[in-house]
């Protein structure tokens, strides 16, 4: 393929220069009303105005025109329809028009048209040159894609038709083209062909109008076409450029191509006029033409209608292009139209040369129809598309799961097509989800991000207080009350806690996610690609120790590197071995014995292995196990455990990845044991990270669903807070926040808004989503929302356990300021951490049906003296988002001001240091104990080059403490390091707290009790 740059419509030779979008030209325009109007009106101008050039004289003039029928027949020769000037004036008014709106509106770029060409006929080159001047002089841009025809290229019959048709699909979802032009004929294609390529072209992008939904909609009484023809188009403007008045009148079309005749006679209907369509073997045509008013000749024959045929006084409309022979030519021939001018311009009243009059106007109709596609596109992109689903509120509020259930979401493309995302970019997982193709950033790339909102909590019961709740709800408020574009960023629950105690995590009541069944189980599939790709690392692994253990240097690298019909090779992880080895032969026979057995023996010290296997389920029983017992593992058993699945590294890795690339690169870069002699061993080293990258390619790309108002809510990755990062993915904040957001130059009124959760109490979540999440990704958080409970700030002021299964205190369900007042310290503390962080601070009192006024009352000065910035209550799981609008309307004037987020720590600083800054400003310790083990552990990560990673505390959330009974704010602890762990792929070390565990377990009675199947109906019931 070859781009040629160009300025106007296509049908060129190819050039020899790069494509180029040419910048816009300003022209002197003469004083036009505005050049684009809907389409029955046809660019008509208010003062009606013919170009003309008398036969005697060469010089034209703009002459206003109102001529009875009387006064047209007494007038002795035709005046000319001077095309060329009416084209000027026209492509001078779009180029006023063009830069008149983009003085008002800097979003609006100057009209983009690519035009396609399949060969180099010099015919076509000729059209090409002047749409190229005429787009110049409109203000446009253009690119002209030249395809070699098959017969250029040497290519199989059909080939260049099929680049032709991929240039066009790429050029449709393509959102800087404005206008498609396909130039024809294409050469060496047949009518089948041409028809293929040219019903491909996008209906809105159909500037030369030929599409079948255009041409059927010209044809229609009830509708509009989106662009009308180019050609007819012209013709209608050259005859109201007379001041002839079409209504009633009798026009006679000659010619019914689907191009100019048969268009040309639906346009004259929609103008009242009445039509005789004829044809070169219509009988009686002189006849048929004796009697109109308007001739419009499109036979294709050279100078078939003679001026004898004419009524005197017709207005005749050439659109005939022939040569016929001429000696006094230099090419031997000249331009004539389907009217024999001479005799005819001696009874009509006006008339158009050929060439210069209906020539000139198409290719300004192409200029029109593009300026109308450009404006078009834009006003769609900037309307507000969301349509909200209506909630029916219930006084007393049902079951989360009926209330899922009783809403009907809509389709997920529909949610899709509403905030901007195109259709080849969505892929579908049924009616409901689908995923996002990380394409869409590419396609955003120059747009400026919306809002980013982190939504983090006090240090919560085992309850939980309503993080997601809130954020979901605050969704709603924002989308479907205030019309902001608002996108929430979830994580993907574990089955670990569904079939637990803490149930679901779509939110509750009338804020939740939807289809909440689907959200709650496999969704997508993700976490089993995460547990997939995480137990092959650990099978690889111990297969490799196992194989390294039972055999020979030699045998070893023999059986890596096997000859292949007598030919050994290195696979890519291999070369990566070596090269990480210093050694950059690419030849397995090369190897020195040395070198082989280096290579081959990865020589793991089992003392310094980390991996784990994972499940997706609370399994206590594995939180220690023994594996190789079988009689073929020849006695090599070693003790090892599995965690839960949204523990493993890579989890992590699909949360923080920037994309596909680097996902692989860290896949490879996780680092699973140190060998004997202390070096890193990674899964690189393994040879399966572009195995597991495979399992994960798809669980890379978020997925869409939506609330119960209808709002888009983004899935993806499921890291636990307490035992990882626990925050949803960058990618999908990535994603979000470009569709949430706005243009260079646009009003900041119009931003959109993304809420991100991070998990448990903002000690834990919201510490790592800035000192990790936003290190990696780069973006900077606006303001955070703290979610706090009267429940959960009673507990902290020295209220009974909260334990789940059993029922609440009385203490919680009645009034009871004092204790409320004490546990508000566990707030404070935390409006105190995010503020470290530099961030605007809202408060959002989750409010349940046994609060008091008296108590949100307190709540809320309370934390307004703490240094919160805003501190309100919000209903919205009992009225959705309806019931968070305050809290809504305070996140949006908390990001009113610029962001001043800043880190906590240096990243370098010692390890120790870092983890000690932790305890201190975050949780409140005095300092940290250090194991012997951890001691060993963070000296040998600094000593491989990972020193200057970030930390992940993995610590419980039920404190701020890392004993989970001592509630408020304790004071006067040591934090205890029992073990440091490295994840060199997510690239952070991660300190485990005390007894944490990263594999939970059953209570006495999980909540898969209440979980079933109806057979009936095959609804899920129980689910929460």
């Amino acid at each position: 393929m070859r781009i040629a740059r160009s300025i106007g419509h296509l049908r060129s030779r190819p050039l020899s220069v790069s494509s180029t979008k040419l910048p816009i030209g300003r022209i002197s325009s003469l004083n036009l009303n505005s050049s684009i109007t809907k389409v029955n009106s046809l660019l008509t101008i208010s003062t009606p105005f013919v170009a003309t050039r008398n036969l005697s004289s060469s010089s034209r003039l703009l002459q206003p025109s109102k001529m009875s029928d009387v006064e047209m027949g007494e007038a002795s020769k035709a005046k000319i329809i001077d095309g060329n000037a009416i084209a000027k004036q026209l492509r001078q008014s779009i180029s006023e028009d063009i830069s008149k709106l983009q003085s008002t509106n800097p979003t609006f770029h100057a009209p983009h048209l690519v035009i396609f060409q399949l060969g180099s006929s010099a015919a076509s080159s000729t059209y090409i040159r002047m749409k190229l001047k005429a787009a110049e002089e409109s203000g446009m841009t253009v690119e002209h894609i030249q395809i070699p025809s098959d017969s250029e290229s040497g290519a199989t019959a059909g080939t260049g038709v099929k680049k032709v048709l991929e240039a066009v699909g790429k050029a449709n979802s393509d959102e800087k083209v404005s206008g498609i032009l396909v130039q024809l004929p294409l050469e060496g294609a047949g009518k089948t062909e041409e028809k293929a390529v040219v019903d491909s072209v996008a209906v809105n992008k159909d500037v030369d109008g030929f599409h079948p939904e255009n041409i059927g909609l010209l044809s229609s009484r009830i509708g509009n076409p989106h662009f009308v023809p180019c050609t007819p188009a012209g013709t209608i403007k050259l005859i109201e450029s007379t001041g002839f008045d079409l209504k009633g009148s009798n026009v006679v079309v000659l010619g019914r191509s689907d191009i100019v005749g048969t268009p040309v006679c639906a346009l004259l209907r929609k103008k009242d006029a009445t039509v005789t369509q004829c044809h070169s073997r219509t009988k009686n045509l002189q006849q048929i033409v004796s009697t109109a008013d308007v001739v419009v000749a499109a036979i294709g024959q050279a100078e078939f209608v003679k001026g004898d045929w004419l009524k005197p006084g017709a207005i005749v409309i050439d659109v005939g292009t022939n040569y016929i022979p001429d000696s006094t030519k230099k090419s031997g021939q000249r331009l004539v139209g389907d009217v024999h001018f001479e005799s005819a311009s001696k009874v009509a009243s006006f008339i158009t040369p050929v060439p210069g009059g209906v020539g000139p106007m198409t290719v300004a109709m192409l200029m029109s129809n593009t300026f109308q596609a450009a404006k078009k596109a834009w006003e769609s992109r900037r309307a507000k598309k969301l349509v909200p689903l209506p909630l029916e509120l219930l006084e007393k509020v049902p079951s989360d799961i009926e209330i899922a259930v009783a809403q009907t979401p809509k389709p997920v493309a529909t949610i899709a097509e509403e905030i901007g995302v195109h259709p080849d970019e969505v892929e579908s997982y049924g009616r409901y989800k689908a995923k996002i193709e990380l394409s869409v950033l590419d396609r955003l790339k120059d747009r400026l991000d919306g809002k980013y909102i982190v939504v983090a909590g006090i240090t919560p019961t085992p309850l939980g207080e309503g993080k997601s709740t809130t954020t979901i709800g605050l969704a709603q408020a924002l989308g479907a009350h205030l019309e902001k574009t608002a996108i929430a960023c979830v994580r993907q629950p574990s089955q670990g806690p569904t079939f637990g105690v803490k149930g679901g995590a779509a939110g509750g009541g009338y804020s939740q996610v939807i289809p909440m069944t689907e959200f709650n189980l496999h969704l997508t599939g993700d976490i089993h690609a995460v547990t997939a790709a995480n137990n092959l690392l650990a099978a690889a692994i111990d297969a490799r120790m196992f194989h390294e253990a039972t055999q020979t240097d030699k045998g070893l690298f023999n059986r890596l590197c096997p000859a292949k019909k007598g030919v050994r090779t290195f696979s890519k992880p291999m070369l990566a071995r070596l090269h990480k080895q210093g050694v950059n032969k690419t030849d397995p026979n090369e190897l020195t014995e040395e070198e082989a057995a280096k290579f081959a023996r990865l020589d793991i010290d089992p003392a310094t292995l980390t991996w784990n296997r994972v499940l997706d389920t609370n399994d206590r029983y594995l939180r220690q196990i023994t594996v190789g017992q079988a009689p073929t593992e020849k006695g090599h058993e070693r003790k090892t455990a599995f965690d839960i699945a949204v523990a493993s590294e890579c989890m992590a890795v699909l949360a923080l990845a920037k994309d596909l690339a680097d996902m692989r690169a860290r896949l490879g870069r996780m680092v699973v044991a140190s060998s004997k002699a202390g070096e890193p061993i990674t899964a690189e080293d393994i040879g399966c990270a572009g195995a597991m990258a495979v399992l994960m390619k798809d669980a890379i790309k978020p997925t869409i669903m939506q609330t119960l108002e209808g709002t888009p809510v983004f899935v993806h990755a499921g890291p636990f807070a307490n035992i990882a990062h626990g925050n949803s993915s960058i990618i999908a904040d990535r994603i979000a926040l470009k569709l949430a957001g706005i243009e260079k130059g646009d009003d900041e009124s119009r931003n959109g808004y993304v809420i991100t959760e991070a998990g448990f109490g903002a000690d834990i979540g919201m510490e790592k989503f800035c000192n990790i999440k936003t290190r990696v990704s780069g973006l900077k958080p606006n303001a955070v929302v703290l979610v706090a409970t009267i429940r959960a700030l009673k507990m902290h002021g020295g209220g009974p356990a909260v334990t789940p299964g059993k029922p609440l205190d009385a203490v919680y369900t009645q009034e009871n300021l004092e204790l409320l007042e004490k546990g508000c310290a566990n707030l404070g503390k935390h409006i105190e951490n995010a503020k470290k962080f530099g961030l605007k601070v809202v408060v959002a009192i989750n409010q349940f049906t046994n609060d008091t006024a008296a108590e949100m009352e307190l709540v809320q000065k309370y934390s307004l003296n703490a240094g919160a910035d805003y501190a309100v209550p919000s209903n919205h799981w009992a009225k959705g988002g309806e019931g968070a609008l305050e809290l809504a309307k305070a996140v949006i004037d908390a990001c009113t001001e610029p962001s001043k987020f800043q880190f906590l720590y240096d990243l370098n600083q010692p390890l120790k240091n870092k983890i000690e800054i932790i305890a201190k400003e975050m949780y409140g310790a005095d300092g940290i104990q250090l194991s012997s083990e951890a001691e060993e552990e963070i000296q040998r990560y600094e000593r491989q080059g990972y020193g200057g990673l970030p930390i992940c505390m993995a610590k419980t959330a039920l404190s701020l403490s890392d004993d989970p009974s001592k509630k408020g704010v304790p004071t006067g602890f040591t934090l205890p390091i029992r073990n440091v762990r490295l994840s060199a792929g997510a690239s952070f070390v991660y300190p485990l707290v005390g007894d944490m565990s990263t594999m939970p377990g059953l209570t006495t009675r999980p909540g898969f009790y209440d979980i079933d199947l109806n057979p009936d109906t095959g609804d899920i019931e129980g689910l929460f």
